[in-house]
């Protein structure tokens, strides 16, 4: 039996995911957390086969969450499920530790095969996040056109976590208090993350996020 641990803000989309998963005989949902204190509680407290985690969750989450599970609970397999199809998510998640990515939308064909592939010790990736990924990882080797690159992807993994708060609305307070930095930390990261994208203004961020569909047009990144 692979006992799944569902990890997703949403009330709605966490039955969603039982209701799918409950007809299959192999698999049980053990535990729902709405938020990433609730996900480490329970993975100190109990044992699961598989995380099936959502990227944006109140509190800790994204990244940061990855990487801090893979440090209490490194055998533990970590399926993401995002809303959000920009393959930078995947490369990103994958390089900090996760399992497998799947978009929501696909969740319903794929989401049980997806569960026993990490489950058994492999890795779930679509064709083109995998190609994405060896792009990633073979960047360095060869002549590398750096113009080519979207400025997105020369962000670090903390810089990339505000960059998404911040064209998501949130103010430099509000994220120095989700993320428990200083406001000034805060504040050095933004004016890092304009140098490296080379613009000028939140205004700016926030447009470069859309057109890359890093964010719909009401401000969500859907991860």
């Amino acid at each position: 039996m692979i006992r799944i641990l569902i990890a997703d803000d949403h009330p709605i989309m966490r039955d969603g995911l039982k209701q799918i998963l409950s007809t299959f005989d192999d698999i049980s949902v053990s535990g729902e957390a709405s938020d990433g204190d609730g996900v480490m509680a329970l993975v100190r407290r109990q044992d699961f086969d598989v995380l099936v985690l959502d990227m944006s969750m109140p509190g800790k989450s994204g990244i940061e969450l990855i990487k801090q599970i893979r440090i209490e609970k490194p055998k533990l397999p970590i399926l993401i499920l995002s809303m959000h199809k920009e393959e930078q998510y995947a490369v990103r998640t994958l390089k900090a530790g996760a399992s497998g990515y799947l978009c929501k939308d696909g969740a319903s064909q794929q989401l049980v095969q997806a569960i026993r592939k990490v489950a058994g010790g492999g890795v779930f990736v679509s064709a083109t996040t995998a190609e994405h990924l060896v792009q990633t990882l073979t960047s360095g080797q060869g002549n590398h056109n750096e113009q080519a690159v979207a400025p997105h992807t020369l962000l670090s993994d903390r810089e990339f976590e505000i960059f998404r708060m911040i064209v998501r609305g949130q103010g430099v307070s509000e994220i120095a208090g989700e993320l428990s930095l200083s406001v000034k930390t805060v504040s050095t990261h933004k004016t890092r993350i304009l140098e490296k994208m080379r613009m000028r203004s939140t205004a700016e961020l926030v447009r470069y996020a859309m057109s890359h569909r890093l964010i719909d047009a009401d401000g969500n990144d859907g991860a």
